[in-house]
C-alpha cells in the first residue's frame, strides 16, 4: 500500500522523524511548517511545505486537508512534534478526510498529559510515583509552600497557555532556592495574561544522571508494545530547555538499582489506560528511597527519542508497520545499549558530573548519534549549522548551571 509521511513541525523531533522516514524508505517525508527553524530549513531529505496560519485550529485542519486532498490516492501517516496539533488531530479527527492516518491517545488522555494538574491527580493512585506536590493559582496563600523544603521546583500546569506569555525571567522550569525567590517568580508569572495552575514540587536530589528517558510505543488495540529506558548524564541547562536530555545511554544504568519494575509500571501503566501512539516519560531516580519519580509523560514522541532507531526500531516504520501495513508488533523491552548526544566530547568531558557515566560515554562517543546529523543529508549550510550549534552550547553550559 502506497503512502506518504506528512510531519507537522519543523524543530529537531521534526528533523528527526523525517530522517527517520528517509532512513526506513530511502524517500523524503512532507513537512507542515509555521516557522522557519535552521534544523530543517536547509535540509534535502523534506519536502517544505510552509503556512503561517497554522498555530490556529482551523486553519491547521484546513492545511492538512488540501494535503490530504492532493494526495487522495495514497495513506497519509501524520505525525506531530508538539502536543498542540497533536490536539488539533485528535480534537477534529472527524473533520479530516479518510486518507489520514495517525496514532494518539484519546482526546480525554491527551489533555491529562498536556495539563500537568490534571496528569498528577488523575494518576495519583495508579502504579506511578510522583514527587510531592501543591497546586497554586493566582487567589493561592502562597505562604502554603512554607511546609517544603527548599529547594523547590515551580512550573506551569497549562504548557500551552504558559508559552504564549512572555516576562522578565522566564523560564520553562524554576528551581528556587527561598520563600523570597518564590514569591518574585509567583509575581511575575501571575502578572501575565497565565490564569491557570503553578505546579510546586519537592527538589529531588542528584546531579542530571538521576534522570532517565523511557519511550513508549503502545499499538493501535492499545497493547504496549515497545518500551525503553535510557539514564541521562546531562541535560540541557538553558533555562529554556531544561528539562531535555543532551546526553544520555539506553539499556545503562551507574546506579545500584533494578529498573526492571520500574519498566514493567510503566508497560501496566499504558495498557491500563489504553494508550495509543509513541510517549516519552521523564523520570528522576531518588535515592532516599530508591524509587524511580515520574516527572511528566509527553504524549508524542520527545526530543530525543530517537536513540530508539539507533536501538532497532525506527519510529515511523513502527508507525507504518502498525497503522498501515496492521502488522502484529511482539512487545519489546530496548535495552539496546545506545548513546545519543546533542553535545561534543568537550562539554561530556567537563560537564557531566557522574564519573562512571563520563566514562562510559567518552568511550561510546564514537558510536553515539545525534539526531541532527544525518550523513544522507550533508550541506555547507548545515555543517555550518553544527559549528553554530557548537558554539551555543559551549555557551550554555558556561553560562547556566542547574
Amino acid at each position: 500500500m502506497d503512502f506518504e509521511v506528512l510531519i507537522c513541525g519543523s524543530d529537531v523531533n521534526a528533523y528527526y522523524m523525517a530522517r527517520c522516514t528517509h532512513e526506513a524508505y530511502n524517500r523524503n517525508a512532507y513537512m507542515l511548517i509555521k516557522d522557519k527553524l535552521a534544523y530543517t530549513t536547509y535540509s534535502k531529505i523534506i519536502n517544505h511545505i510552509y503556512n503561517n496560519k497554522i498555530w490556529n485550529e482551523d486553519d491547521f485542519v484546513d492545511a492538512v486537508n488540501s494535503f490530504l486532498d492532493e494526495h487522495s490516492d495514497k495513506k497519509v501517516l501524520i505525525v506531530s512534534s508538539n502536543e498542540t496539533y497533536a490536539r488539533f488531530l485528535v480534537n477534529r479527527k472527524n473533520d479530516l478526510r479518510n486518507n489520514a492516518i495517525f496514532s494518539y491517545p484519546r482526546l480525554k488522555i491527551l489533555d491529562n498529559l498536556i495539563n500537568k494538574e490534571k496528569f498528577y491527580k488523575a494518576y495519583e493512585k495508579s502504579c506511578l510515583v510522583f514527587p510531592k506536590t501543591l497546586y497554586l493559582n493566582a487567589d493561592s496563600d502562597t505562604r502554603d509552600v512554607e511546609g517544603m523544603m527548599y529547594p523547590i521546583i515551580v512550573k506551569p500546569a497549562n504548557v500551552v497557555l504558559y508559552n504564549h506569555v512572555t516576562f522578565t525571567g522566564k523560564k520553562k522550569i524554576y528551581k528556587i532556592s527561598d520563600y523570597k525567590e518564590f514569591k518574585d517568580i509567583f509575581s511575575r508569572v501571575y502578572s501575565t495574561e497565565y490564569d491557570d495552575t503553578l505546579i510546586v514540587q519537592e527538589y529531588i536530589p542528584g546531579d542530571d544522571s538521576h534522570l532517565f528517558d523511557s519511550v513508549v510505543y503502545c499499538d493501535s488495540n492499545g497493547n504496549t508494545k515497545l518500551v525503553s529506558f535510557a539514564q541521562i548524564g546531562l541535560q540541557e541547562h538553558n533555562p529554556n530547555m531544561v528539562g531535555n536530555a543532551a546526553v544520555l545511554i539506553n539499556g545503562y544504568n551507574t546506579f545500584d538499582v533494578n529498573t526492571n519494575k520500574m519498566v514493567d509500571d510503566i508497560k501496566t501503566f499504558m495498557d491500563s489506560i489504553k494508550y495509543t501512539g509513541f510517549a516519552e516519560f521523564d523520570l528522576k531516580y531518588d535515592e532516599r528511597d530508591g524509587k524511580f519519580k515520574v516527572l511528566e509523560i509527553n504524549a508524542r514522541q520527545g526530543r530525543c527519542s530517537y536513540y530508539i532507531s539507533q536501538a532497532g526500531y525506527n519510529l515511523v516504520k513502527v508507525m507504518v508497520d502498525d497503522l498501515i501495513y496492521r502488522k502484529n508488533i511482539d512487545y519489546h523491552f530496548v535495552d539496546n545499549k545506545v548513546m545519543l548526544s546533542f553535545v561534543n566530547k568537550s562539554i561530556i568531558r567537563k560537564y557531566v558530573e557522574n564519573d562512571k557515566f563520563r566514562e562510559e560515554a567518552l568511550k561510546m562517543y564514537k558510536k553515539s548519534v545525534n539526531p541532527i546529523k544525518y550523513s544522507k543529508d550533508f550541506s555547507i549550510y548545515r555543517s555550518l549549522l553544527y559549528v553554530k550549534r557548537d558554539r551555543l552550547y559551549t555557551k550554555s553550559y558556561a553560562d547556566y548551571k542547574w
